[in-house]
């Protein structure tokens, strides 16, 4: 695989308005995933809520959207075609611009070396899917009130 990289972009996106479950205003959430059931399961609980909402379905994919975008939390499904979970969160998390923005694995194994893996490449936190609204909100919560 060849040397893959993340450029800042200038590109912007919508703002929301009002406010948010957490408080917060225009916070922007990324899915990652493969997956359209779960893309979409995340899109629609986190919008009910009044989050931002953007959507990639693989790593790869995600760079280019993540650079433009810049997200305030990311949701990163570990196993995906071309670029997994934690190629992905390696790489964003060895960029100036985007170490500090908060990745949470999502994945269906549930055992303690994927979770050490993820904690290795730098991940925020972990859920294991079938996840709740109540865990994606509770992890959105903690990120949210550091950046108010």
């Amino acid at each position: 695989m060849g040397n893959i990289g993340i450029q800042s972009g200038a590109g912007n996106i919508a703002v929301t308005d009002g406010s948010i479950g957490c408080g917060c205003q225009e916070f922007k959430v990324m899915v990652i995933d493969d997956s359209k059931t779960i893309r979409r399961t995340a899109e629609t609980l986190l919008q009910k809520e009044g989050y931002q909402v953007i959507s990639a379905t693989d790593g790869f994919e995600a760079l280019s959207m993540i650079a433009d975008n810049k997200p305030d939390l990311i949701f990163l499904d570990v196993m995906m075609p071309r670029l997994d979970g934690y190629q992905t969160c390696a790489l964003l998390k060895h960029h100036q611009v985007f170490r500090h923005t908060p990745v949470v694995m999502l994945s269906s194994k549930d055992g303690l070396f994927d979770r050490a893996r993820g904690r290795v490449v730098g991940a925020d936190n972990y859920i294991t899917k079938p996840f709740t609204r109540d865990e994606l909100l509770t992890v959105i919560d903690k990120y949210c009130d550091r950046k108010a």
